[in-house]
């Protein structure tokens, strides 16, 4: 096992740099340098130099990725010359309020999709299954911003349940957490997208389950219906759903983007909007770099997870 996690480290520490090279390079390309957008558009020629000289970006591209990968390995991310501020200070400010609606989110995903799929399975062909699958299938198909205009329309300004959008006085993760009602739409926003996919695969592995011979056995035994189902088909059934949800994290972080932008919750996703339409070179970079890196994260995470709550997976 230890042999395991450290080859699947080495990876991922491997592809992490591989995406932090391509990232640089993709940007670098685009805006070598973001000096006009500091210094304006109409900067003269003498003050550019000078200030390329005086912040690294006349070297080699070579010596500045090498500077730029130093640097990521202390954390430092740069610094945003729109904001005036260290991109790591930025992060650190939204980082846990996006980590919190990404984690309710899933979380609430998790808790309908899991037992939706599993009442799919043994109700299949039924018309409750076809029904949900119905809905599944409506969700899956629909952009998350489209589905949270739907859900603004007529929960908020139609029926007045929930506010439309967060309030700017929501500005810390502890208040993000305190304030249900302002992050309800958000998070249900993002769950009903995942609870979609979720309830599918759990369907598809309960199905699975449910014919194989232990099912049998058990029943055979004299086991209740519920019994069954709690102690010999979730364990099994969910194990698909561990890869599943490692490889929905990237998703939930470009998901935070949209949802972010949309109910105007301060989060990573607002901030790399505001540094798009700004052209905030540093924050760009980071943010592609974190989305790079947590579909690494991910893939590591269901990896060793598998492994740990299936023993017939062989550690080759």
């Amino acid at each position: 096992m230890i042999g395991y996690i450290i080859r699947r480290l080495v990876m991922a520490v491997i592809v992490t740099l591989g995406i932090a090279a391509i990232t640089f390079l993709m940007l670098h390309y685009l805006s070598p340098s973001p000096v006009y957008d500091v210094l304006g558009a109409k900067a003269q020629p003498l003050a550019v130099k000078s200030w390329n000289k005086l912040n690294g970006y006349d070297r080699p591209e070579i010596l500045q990725f090498f500077s730029y990968l130093g640097n990521l390995l202390q954390l430092n991310f740069g610094y945003s010359y729109k904001l005036s501020q260290s991109v790591t200070a930025l992060f650190k400010e939204n980082a846990g309020r996006s980590a919190y609606l990404s984690g309710a989110a899933l979380l609430l995903s998790l808790v309908i999709a899991i037992p939706l799929g599993i009442a799919q399975a043994v109700k299949r062909n039924s018309i409750g299954d076809y029904t949900v699958t119905a809905l599944n299938f409506t969700l899956y198909s629909m952009p998350s911003f489209f589905l949270g205009l739907i859900l603004i329309q007529f929960l908020a300004l139609d029926w007045h349940v929930f506010p439309p959008v967060v309030s700017d006085s929501v500005t810390t993760t502890w208040q993000a957490f305190t304030h249900p009602l302002q992050l309800t739409l958000p998070i249900v926003t993002l769950a009903l997208i995942n609870v979609a996919s979720f309830s599918r695969y759990m369907r598809s592995s309960a199905l699975d389950s449910l014919a194989q011979d232990y099912i049998r056995l058990a029943r055979a035994k004299g086991l209740g219906e519920r019994a069954v189902l709690s102690r010999h088909l979730l364990r099994n059934a969910c194990l698909p759903m561990i890869t599943l949800v490692g490889l929905s994290i990237p998703t939930l972080l470009a998901g935070n983007l949209l949802i972010e932008v949309l109910f105007n919750y301060p989060g990573l996703g607002l901030l790399f909007y505001n540094a798009l339409t700004n052209l905030d070179y540093n924050v760009l970079l980071a943010y592609t770099v974190l989305g790079g890196f947590l579909t690494v994260l991910g893939n590591l995470i269901a990896d060793i997870a598998i492994t740990v709550s299936d023993p017939r997976v062989r550690l080759a």
